[in-house]
């Protein structure tokens, strides 16, 4: 499923995503340690390519493959990028044991089986090679204890609604309606609760290791680097909110256009009020395939 539309609004929000998930990880394009000399790297779901063309550029030693459903990448790149339009749900035709590292980030509600695409990255790694895996959470918070972020248009509805909606914040709803969205197709969206770190364990990945990252949304932090990020954060989403939620809502819970706009423009207006203090998490993990065991010397006789 391609869940947004790949117009330029929606490209440059995925450019603005990668500058900021780069500074969530300290100016680092990834964690795991996987040596200075890598010789293979993929990344799945490389949307414009950002990620892939930094990586390049920093391990001029790597060959890197890059893969999407949708031909969305520019045409002048490091020569050691390849493009390849590829969907990552179906059979893996690259050779086993043949990738150093693998990337993968904000696949939400693309994959229809997590699990299998677990084992198809883990047969796909040399023995010894990595992966990292970063989604969004879906449920975002107020840090201001103060604010309340009801639903503004449920505010004047007789007492009786009252325990129903206007208990129910727009950062709740939202979770709801795309943990909805989700359920409907077979592609989740939610990634809380540790599903990261299980997947990886369960595809029998080693030195696993998951991280919760808090990330503000919009200019209110104090502290100059966290304000950076924030910005970032909230240019990003403002700018593929639109994009992002049309096709789950109108075409897959069937809300009509103008639904659609009024809970966009709510979101929006709660989320860039510096009033609300608005936070969420990102979820990363990265792991590795076991070495290969050396062969022991035969016994002297």
């Amino acid at each position: 499923m391609n869940r947004a539309p790949n117009d330029e609004e929606q490209l440059e929000a995925l450019d603005l995503i990668h500058h900021w998930l780069t500074l969530m990880l300290d100016d680092k394009l990834f964690l795991p340690p996987i040596g200075d000399n890598p010789q293979k790297i993929l990344d799945i779901g490389t949307g414009t390519g950002i990620w892939a063309i930094n990586v390049a550029d920093e391990y001029p030693s790597a060959s890197v493959i890059a893969t999407d459903i949708t031909p969305t990448q520019p045409s002048f790149v490091p020569p050691n990028v390849e493009f390849q339009i590829d969907d990552a749900q179906l059979e893996w035709t690259f050779e086993p044991e043949s990738f150093d590292f693998i990337h993968i980030r904000y696949l939400q509600g693309t994959i229809g089986d997590w699990d299998r695409l677990y084992g198809q990255m883990y047969k796909a790694l040399k023995p010894g090679g990595w992966f990292q895996h970063i989604e969004p959470d879906l449920q975002m918070l107020s840090q201001n204890p103060e604010i309340k972020v009801d639903d503004e248009q449920y505010a004047s509805l007789p007492i009786r609604f009252s325990t129903v909606l206007t208990n129910t914040s727009i950062f709740t709803r939202w979770a709801k309606i795309f943990t909805q969205v989700g359920e409907t197709i077979g592609c989740t969206f939610d990634f809380s609760n540790g599903k990261l770190a299980t997947l990886a364990k369960d595809a029998g990945f080693v030195s696993v290791t998951p991280q919760t990252h808090k990330v503000p949304i919009g200019r209110w932090p104090r502290d100059k680097k966290k304000k950076e990020l924030g910005t970032f954060v909230g240019l990003s989403f403002s700018q593929a909110l639109d994009g992002f939620v049309k096709l789950p809502l109108c075409e897959i819970l069937k809300w009509s256009p103008e639904e659609m706009q009024l809970f966009a423009a709510e979101m929006r207006k709660v989320l860039m009020n510096p009033k609300t203090q608005a936070f969420g998490h990102v979820f990363s993990v990265y792991g590795q395939k076991p070495e290969r065991p050396k062969e022991s010397s035969p016994a002297a006789e």
